[in-house]
């Protein structure tokens, strides 16, 4: 089952809202204001705070008004009562007045507006920061375990394994398979004849060559890569971030169950010596390649033993029932 994208969502409803608070912001900023000129405020009262009572000359409304402002509560203390050489005992502020609009002759309390509340676009903003955090730090949280899990390298070392096995297990059956196809060519079955066909002993050469160890190899081989390829399939998830972070907790369980299965075999396979035996199998068992070479050292040995010829003809014959893999059509570099 697909892990459910929760943060993604979260992650993605918090920037639609950022985007939307930055749109209403970029519109209101665009807005045009109403005109306003500075004019001289005369602090009737003052606390600490900035918090003022001021009197200024409204020129619209022909009188002296009285109201409510917001000082600058950090200006210099010689623009304080009592300090300000005001004969009424004011001090001393400065303030701007709406010049036009209905609110003409009003004070522009910036810092009071600012206290009434939020706007659209600082509570969009407001909601839109905690979503966008909770989505980052929550969808990486819960992508950690799936990114621990990965295990690229050992998987690719698996796979190089399989491919080794592979190949050793394919050279012997198309040597052995050669055996056959030249005795099945000369006519005979099991035997080598009086005069025995030039291509068949050069192909019982190859394998008198590798040895009884190719043997040997080719069937740990083909048992290896028997038990590789189903748990390199069960490990893909493992094999890279992307495949990791796509899979289910189930696969992703059934990976790391396949993985440890893998790193065993590895350890196995280095212990007993198992990626040189493959190797040098492959390379012993591709000898005949060579085909005038091969057919003169084959001569030449035959001429010297040929009852080992016979004998490893007979025991091939013998085991005629058994299926060797087919031959692989292209292998790249090792």
């Amino acid at each position: 089952m697909r892990h459910v994208p929760f943060f993604r969502w979260v992650l993605t409803v918090g920037f639609t809202l950022f985007a939307c608070s930055v749109g209403l912001y970029a519109i209101e900023s665009d807005a045009e204001l109403p005109a306003t000129r500075q004019i001289d405020l005369a602090v009737v009262h003052e606390e600490p705070d900035g918090t003022c009572r001021v009197r200024w000359s409204d020129p619209y409304g022909k009188k002296t008004r009285e109201g409510p402002y917001h000082c600058d509560a950090g200006r210099s203390d010689s623009l304080k009562a009592p300090n300000y050489g005001d004969s009424r005992g004011y001090g001393w502020a400065s303030g701007f007045m709406f010049t036009e609009g209905p609110d003409r002759g009003d004070l522009d309390d910036v810092e009071a507006d600012s206290q009434e509340g939020l706007s659209t676009s600082d509570t969009l903003l407001l909601l839109g920061v905690p979503l966008i955090l909770a989505g980052l730090v929550g969808g990486n949280l819960r992508a950690l375990p799936r990114v621990l899990g990965v295990e690229a390298r050992l998987v690719h070392r698996a796979v190089r394994l399989a491919e080794a096995a592979g190949w050793a297990s394919e050279d012997y059956a198309r040597a052995v398979n050669a055996v056959r196809d030249a005795g099945r060519d000369a006519g005979r079955r099991g035997k080598l004849g009086a005069v025995p066909d030039p291509e068949l002993v050069r192909a019982l050469w190859v394998l008198r060559e590798a040895g009884p160890q190719a043997r040997a190899a080719a069937a740990t081989a083909r048992m290896l890569a028997k038990r590789l390829r189903p748990l390199l399939e069960r490990a893909a998830p493992a094999a890279g971030l992307g495949n990791r972070l796509q899979a289910g907790p189930a696969a992703r369980a059934d990976a790391e169950a396949a993985v440890a299965e893998l790193r065993r075999l590895l350890a196995d396979a280095e212990r007993h010596g198992l990626w040189e035996r493959f190797a040098q199998t492959s390379v012993d068992l591709l000898r005949g390649q060579d085909a005038d070479r091969a057919a003169l050292a084959a001569g030449a040995d035959f001429e010297q033993d040929p009852e080992a010829y016979r004998r490893l003809l007979e025991d091939l014959a013998d085991r005629a029932g058994a299926r060797p893999n087919p031959p692989r059509r292209h292998r790249g570099h090792r």
